[in-house]
C-alpha cells in the first residue's frame, strides 16, 4: 500500500508540531459540521447485545427516506472509507478506472495500490469504453465542483453500453438534495451512491455512511463487510437523527458557512470553491499562511498537489469566527 494520505483533522499531530494542547485548538481543516446533533436516548440493549435485525431495519429504512432511495434499502456501513477499501473487487483486473480529479484522494491511492490503471480525468469526454469503474464525488471536494442529475444519468446509460459501472460518493450531498442521484438508482442497476453520516450531522466520530445500490452490490457489500459492521449505538442514533429535524441542521450550517465567508472576504482571500461545510482559498503564500494559522493554533487543510489552495471549515461559532479574523488580521504575507 502507498504511503497515507494527509487528511483534515490531525490536530494532535500539528500540536506536537506548533504546540498546545490538542483540545485548546480550532480544528477548521475539515468538512464536518462543528455543532453536532443531540444525540437520542439510546436502550442499554443496544450497548450491551450484538446489533439486532429491527435496529438495522429501522436505521435503514430511516435512510431510505431521508436519502429519497425509494424501494432501495440504504446499507449501513461503517464510515464509507471502509467500502473505498473494498471498491477493487469489484472492477475487472484487465479494466481501467477512471476518477473526476482533483478530488478525495483516497480513491486513487486504493486503486492505484490494487494495481489498476488509473485516469485522473477533468470531464465525461476523456472516458472510454476500457474504463470498467467512473467515480465522481458530487459536490466535488475539495473543489465544490457539481454535476446535476440529468448528466449523471447520461454518464451512467453511457457506462452501462460499456459494460462499466458508476460510482457517485455524496459525502457533502446533504446540503444540496436536489444535487441527488439516489432516486435514480433504481433504475440504473450499473449505478451506486456513497451517502456519508457523520459529516452533515456533525458525528464524524461514530463512522457511519451508507451505500445505495442494487441488491446484487449491496450483497457483496455485506458479505465483504462480516456480521455485525456497524454498532448497535450508532444504528439507534442513525434511525433518530435521520427522522429529526434536519431543517434545523441545514439552517444552523447555511449560517456559519455565511460567518465563515465573511471572514475570509475581510481578510482579502480569494475564494475558488467549497461547499456550505467548507470554503477553498487560493493564495500565493498558502504554506505560510497555513503554517501562521498554526502557531496560532487554528488548524486548516493544505493540499501538496495545489500548494497555493487551503480548506477552511466551519468555526462552532462567533468565538471562532472571531479567533480565525484576528489571526488572518496578523498574518503578514508580503
Amino acid at each position: 500500500m502507498s504511503a497515507p494520505i494527509i487528511h483534515g483533522g490531525g490536530v494532535t499531530e500539528a500540536a506536537a508540531a506548533f504546540g498546545g494542547e490538542p483540545k485548546d485548538w480550532l480544528d477548521l481543516s475539515t468538512g464536518i459540521n462543528p455543532n453536532p446533533v443531540s444525540l437520542p436516548d439510546i436502550p442499554v440493549n443496544a450497548w450491551h447485545r450484538l446489533p439486532d435485525r429491527h435496529l438495522v431495519d429501522a436505521a435503514r429504512n430511516a435512510a431510505a427516506r431521508y436519502y429519497r432511495s425509494c424501494d432501495i434499502m440504504p446499507l449501513p456501513v461503517p464510515g464509507t472509507q471502509s467500502v473505498i477499501q473494498l471498491l477493487p473487487r469489484l472492477v475487472a483486473p484487465a479494466r481501467r478506472v477512471a476518477i473526476f480529479a482533483p478530488t478525495y484522494g483516497e480513491y486513487v491511492r486504493v486503486f492505484l495500490a490494487a494495481g489498476f490503471a488509473v485516469d485522473e480525468i477533468s470531464g465525461s469526454d476523456q472516458l472510454t469504453p476500457e474504463h470498467g469503474l467512473a467515480i465522481l464525488v458530487n459536490p466535488n471536494n475539495p473543489t465544490g465542483r457539481t454535476f446535476p442529475p440529468d448528466e449523471i444519468v447520461a454518464l451512467a446509460r453511457r457506462m452501462k453500453t460499456a459494460g462499466g459501472t458508476l460510482l457517485v460518493d455524496e459525502a457533502f450531498g446533504d446540503m444540496q438534495p436536489d444535487l441527488s442521484i439516489v432516486p435514480f438508482v433504481a433504475e440504473h442497476y450499473n449505478l451506486i451512491v456513497f451517502r456519508s453520516f457523520g459529516k452533515f450531522f456533525g458525528l464524524a466520530g461514530l463512522r457511519l455512511g451508507f451505500v445505495i445500490a442494487a441488491d446484487p452490490v449491496l450483497s457483496d457489500f455485506r458479505e465483504w463487510l462480516g456480521p455485525w459492521s456497524v454498532s448497535g449505538p450508532a444504528l439507534v442514533i442513525a434511525a433518530a437523527t435521520m427522522n429529526g429535524d434536519t431543517d434545523a441542521v441545514q439552517s444552523a450550517i447555511t449560517e456559519r458557512k455565511a460567518a465563515l465567508e465573511h471572514v475570509l472576504h475581510r481578510a482579502g482571500l480569494k475564494i475558488v470553491g467549497g461547499t456550505l461545510l467548507f470554503t477553498l482559498v487560493e493564495a500565493s503564500q498558502a504554506a505560510r499562511l497555513h503554517a501562521h494559522l498554526c502557531r496560532a493554533h487554528i488548524l486548516t487543510r493544505k493540499f501538496d498537489y495545489a500548494p497555493s489552495w487551503l480548506r477552511i471549515g466551519l468555526a462552532p461559532d462567533l468565538s471562532g469566527d472571531t479567533r480565525l479574523a484576528e489571526a488572518l488580521r496578523r498574518a503578514d504575507l508580503a
